[in-house]
């Protein structure tokens, strides 16, 4: 008879806990054994399973689903209750519930189904299912009970909190009814914190972004409450009004051409009573270098996150030869790094349109739509987040070609032959009106910096899933370039990619100056596996380690504990508490961030104190919010001696001559014809491009609310009086512009006495529509002027960097003014044209 198998060795056996076990003991394990890092981030795990909040860090391609689905697993073993993990979309959470299957693991995708409710299978789902202002897990105060969670398993944990980020953050869209009477609402406070700002939101001027001041917004908490309240359960607002009415007092309300946002100082994650409460949460990560997010988004504790899950080696990452062709030659353009990618893409690589060797799947990463065109006539395939799980499927299936993704760089796995080599071009930038506005503030900062990088790290992980696979990355543009070359932005990579980053540069040494057939040589030496490449490879990462402890700024633990103390109605505690997160902030601009968010709370209770709070932290940093009682203008004074300034402002920013040109190759690229949402870009790249020149430069608009966009010291008597209009595209210069600039002309008089102001417009166009009047005197930086400019600029930083040390000698630095007609007094005249009035056709 045959044998009845569910009766064999089942007896009374207690479940299997420890994660190891509960793998050797699959039935359908896809491998004989756990990689060896796996298998020792889950004894450490086990060991510490008790912590609330654990953080595992393991390299890109280490491992971490199958990590995270067999801890999820023997939590559910343990019976410390039902188990979810989430990953950062839909299209990911299918993977995870591919693998699984493929583990032999019960997971399901239904948050209804039996098998989880009863603690019997993995709940796999995205981290949006659960927090949203309608979650099916329930929501503080909606009636429904909570489902009580013994694990949360966080996958991509960067990728999550951009997720939990969204949802806190509700955005009244331009086309809402509820837009216009929030705007006429605060019109005079708008006005008054900056008069240009918000001209140009009435203008529907994209990049416009002006804060709503928080005593403004405080004290109209009931007419606002009228406005937005009745539209709850509105598209756009359903899922995000919920999780921030209660707290709506305390949110920073941004308003652009495009919407109103608004957005707590920190996410109240306990309106997930779900997540809020689990016995466990997992956050699994191979790129979140500073952990302080985590705190600030999701109340982990910082004790513990400090204390991250690891494997003891970092060596688990794939093999990567990472290069930016410009740092390598700088006549290596962008145009020349794409047909590269095309030749290698077909399998030329020696570039002489015959085919040579086997054809590789090229993957291009790019943060718009517009850089994704640069790139249509090199292209099989464009693919938006809409389209991307059948273009990833499609490249893991073979050979495509050269496949570009538009602002997807995190969440994609490219293992093998799906990715061979990968480019970046570019990298994401703020969107949202409060990371616009952040960004702005903290132009320049440290603070920003590391994020950016982190952004980048994210990106280079794309192409090597496991420490097997192998990828050449190609760095497009003079700021990726910047990112691998500078030791201080070196120093905020993970240690695994600062390895690999430095053993390129080895390669990059050697190859110097060279074109592109030497570049071609080293990018076949990894994709054809050259043995001595593989073992230096290997070598560089074989002594690796993860760190031992995790980044969290202490003023990220006080400023959650703030944020909890105000949510509770607890504001003057709010404000002392925020007192202690200034303390040891050495970055200036973070410093006056967080003075404007303790005068915040300290307005509640004493609103004469908070504007007296806001006045020293727009000491510290001059793009916070402006006392209601306003901002005296400080007098800009040019600098005795344009060259000793200039050398003076170099030596302090360019370690050598390197750094030098690509930093100033990078600081010209941030000026984009064409495209309004990199003005605010260019405006900061005008007032850098002046300190390096050694001219006093500043942006009165942004510090003030009022005057140009950028203001020039060229002597003690004359100042460039300067209107960006990089992202028009009008053919001739309308009159409001015209008159913007006469205004802010007449502000520049009126602010310095006995100064002679030379007006100057940077705008696609000379010709001064018929409507509009020139100002006397003035002169247009059309984008020829401005591309003989950044050629001049450029030859001025090489010729210094082609030396040693000559940027820092002030008369070396003098006579390359001269030699480029950079010095103050003539600068205009070369780099400007009369404006042209325009010609009207004869009627007929």
């Amino acid at each position: 008879m045959p044998l009845d198998w569910s009766r064999v060795g089942s007896g009374h056996k207690e479940p299997l806990l420890r994660p190891r076990e509960i793998y050797a003991a699959l039935a359908s394990r896809p491998w004989p054994y756990l990689r060896h890092e796996q298998g020792e981030v889950l004894e450490r795990w086990f060991a510490r399973r008790t912590d609330r909040d654990m953080v595992i860090k393991q390299n890109t391609g280490g491992g971490k689903t199958v990590v995270g689905l067999l801890i999820a697993r023997s939590t559910l073993n343990e019976g410390v209750g039902k188990a979810v993990y989430l990953a950062p979309d839909t299209y990911l959470a299918a993977q995870v519930r591919a693998e699984a299957d493929r583990l032999g693991l019960a997971a399901t995708g239904d948050a209804d189904d039996l098998a989880f409710r009863s603690g019997q299978a993995i709940l796999v789902t995205t981290f949006q299912k659960l927090i949203n202002g309608k979650s099916v897990f329930g929501v503080a105060g909606d009636g429904r009970p909570a489902i009580d969670l013994g694990i949360v398993v966080v996958d991509d944990a960067h990728a999550a909190l951009a997720t939990a980020e969204g949802q806190f953050r509700l955005t009244v869209a331009a086309d809402h009814p509820a837009y216009a009477k929030l705007l006429a609402l605060f019109a005079n406070d708008l006005e008054a914190q900056s008069p240009k700002a918000w001209a140009d939101v009435r203008a529907h001027d994209f990049t416009a972004v002006v804060r709503i001041p928080f005593w403004s917004w405080q004290a109209r908490q009931s007419e606002v409450m009228a406005v937005l309240h009745p539209h709850a359960r509105d598209e756009g607002f359903k899922f995000e009004w919920p999780l921030i009415a209660n707290v709506l007092p305390l949110c920073s309300a941004t308003v652009t051409s495009r919407g109103v946002e608004l957005r707590p100082p920190c996410l109240p994650i306990s309106m997930i009573p779900a997540f809020d409460k689990a016995t466990r949460r997992v956050y699994l990560t191979a790129t979140l270098a500073d952990d302080s997010v985590l705190v600030t988004d999701l109340d982990a504790d910082p004790k513990q996150v400090q204390l991250p899950v690891t494997p003891g080696s970092a060596a688990d990452l794939g093999d990567r030869m990472i290069l930016a062709p410009v740092a390598l030659n700088r006549s290596l353009g962008d145009e020349a790094v794409r047909v590269l990618a095309r030749q290698l893409a077909d399998g030329d690589r020696d570039g002489d349109n015959v085919p040579d060797a086997p054809p590789v799947n090229v993957v291009v990463l790019v943060p718009s739509e517009k850089a994704a065109a640069a790139w249509e006539p090199y292209a099989d395939r464009i693919h938006y987040v809409r389209n991307l799980e059948a273009g990833v499927a499609e490249l893991k299936a073979g050979h495509v070609g050269l496949v570009v993704m538009v602002n997807k760089y995190d969440g994609v796995d490219l293992p093998g032959d799906a990715c061979r080599v990968l480019v970046l071009d570019g990298v994401p930038r703020p969107m949202d009106a409060t990371e616009r506005r952040e960004a702005a503030v903290l132009s320049g900062s440290p603070t920003l910096l590391a994020r950016q990088i982190q952004r980048i790290e994210q990106g280079m992980g794309r192409g090597v899933r496991d420490s097997e696979d192998h990828c050449v990355v190609l760095l497009l543009g003079s700021d990726l370039a910047v990112a691998t070359h500078d030791p201080r932005q070196r120093a905020l990579l993970s240690p695994a990619t600062r390895a690999q980053v430095e053993l390129s540069r080895d390669i990059a040494d050697q190859i110097q100056g060279e074109g592109l057939d030497a570049v071609r040589s080293a990018i076949g030496a990894c994709l054809d596996r050259d043995p001595q490449w593989v073992a230096a490879s290997r070598r560089a990462l074989a002594e690796i380690r993860y760190a031992d402890s995790g980044i969290v700024r202490p003023e990220a633990v006080t400023s959650r504990q703030a944020f909890d103390l105000a949510a509770t109605g607890r504001l003057r505690d709010a404000a002392d508490t925020m007192q202690r997160a200034t303390t040891d902030v050495e970055d200036p601009a973070v410093r006056g961030l967080l003075l404007e968010q303790r005068a915040a709370y300290l307005n509640h209770v004493d609103p004469a104190a908070a504007q007296r709070m806001l006045v020293k932290a727009l000491e510290l940093n001059p793009f916070v919010l402006r006392p209601a009682a306003g901002v005296v203008p400080a007098q800009l004074r040019a600098a005795a001696v344009q060259a000793k300034a200039a050398a003076g402002f170099l030596e302090q920013e360019y370690t050598d001559g390197m750094s030098l040109v690509l930093g100033v190759k990078a600081l010209m690229d941030e000026v984009v014809w064409g495209d309004e949402r990199r003005s605010d870009a260019a405006e900061a790249a005008w007032l850098r491009l002046g300190l390096h020149l050694g001219v006093a430069s500043t942006r009165p608009e942004k510090l003030y609310g009022t005057g140009p966009d950028n203001l020039w010291a060229l002597t003690d008597e004359r100042h460039a009086v300067i209107e960006l209009k990089t992202g028009c595209s009008t053919e001739t210069i309308a009159k409001s512009d015209l008159d913007q600039l006469g205004g802010s002309v007449r502000w520049d008089a009126t602010t310095h006495a006995g100064v002679k102001s030379l007006a100057v417009m940077v705008h696609p166009s000379p010709v001064v529509d018929a409507r509009g009047t020139a100002v006397d005197g003035m002169r247009v930086v059309t984008p020829q002027k401005w591309e003989a400019l950044k050629r001049a600029v450029t030859v001025f930083a090489v010729a210094l960097a082609d030396g040693n040390g000559r940027w820092r000698d002030e008369q070396a630095v003098a006579e390359q003014l001269a030699v480029g007609k950079l010095m103050a007094g003539g600068l205009f005249q070369t780099y400007g044209e009369t404006p042209r009035p325009q010609e009207l056709k004869a009627q007929r």
